[in-house]
């Protein structure tokens, strides 16, 4: 008692761990002044957990785990029971109809959803697709403007698709930046990888990221880390020979 005592008289506080017999994932660290009535501790928990002070029950442990105390005298101070910091506090929740009780404050599958009919929402007058159909009768989009909308959707999926025209798969090529050889494997869209047209190259050395398969989707066949996907616009066909690896330049 004589070292409570000077822990009180040092410090005005004690740092407790929370802890709650309904709510397993509930956790806390909380200054309590050692002052403070045992009532007065509840009302601060209440505010933390929910459970309401007339249900709850407090049992003090310290840090080894060992039952320190029953608070049960709500007119005695915190410090009467000699709490330490490190020290557990532990909310026990009396009340079988708590808001605690069932797991409804940490698993919402558990909650009731609320479900509507079509039927029934198309009734509503408040709902988010009144305002939507309110606000498109009130500002209708031009027929220019739709027209420049689908000009640029086309726009957009043939993407490059101009600069496809000379590329064929088995062309000899090369690709930049890094002046990397290979041969053409896949000239196309590849939606996974963004709208408009796209390369596959095989490249002779391993310098690509894959073996033809991109996102789950397979463009063509290469041995791994040989594949590339570019845009047309980094590709250059011709006569681009495989580059001999003991090649030296001349002196």
């Amino acid at each position: 008692m004589a070292t409570s005592l000077l822990q009180m008289e040092g410090d005005d506080s004690v740092h407790l761990h929370i802890t709650h017999s309904n709510l397993k994932s509930f956790s806390a660290d909380v200054r309590f002044s050692p002052q403070m009535s045992v009532e007065a501790v509840k009302e601060k928990l209440w505010k933390k957990c929910g459970t309401s002070v007339n249900s709850m029950a407090l049992e003090l442990y310290d840090d080894t785990g060992s039952k320190v105390a029953l608070l049960s005298d709500d007119a005695r101070p915190l410090g009467f029971f000699s709490p330490f910091d490190g020290f557990r506090l532990h909310i026990i929740d009396l009340d079988p109809s708590s808001v605690t009780t069932g797991g409804w404050l940490e698993d919402t599958s558990l909650v009731e959803k609320y479900n509507i009919s079509e039927e029934d929402y198309a009734k509503r007058t408040d709902s988010f697709r009144k305002f939507k159909e309110k606000r498109v009768s009130q500002n209708p989009v031009p027929a220019e403007a739709k027209v420049c909308q689908n000009e640029y959707i086309n726009t957009k999926e043939n993407h490059m698709e101009d600069l496809c025209a000379n590329i064929k798969v088995g062309d000899r090529c090369q690709v930049e930046p890094g002046e990397k050889r290979g041969m053409v494997k896949y000239v196309g869209r590849a939606e996974s990888l963004g709208p408009g047209y796209w390369v596959g190259i095989q490249y002779d050395e391993p310098l690509g990221k894959h073996d033809g398969m991109v996102k789950g989707t397979r463009f063509f066949e290469c041995p791994p880390l040989h594949g590339g996907m570019v845009r047309p616009d980094k590709v250059k066909v011709g006569d681009y020979p495989e580059r001999d690896p003991f090649e030296e330049d001349e002196i």
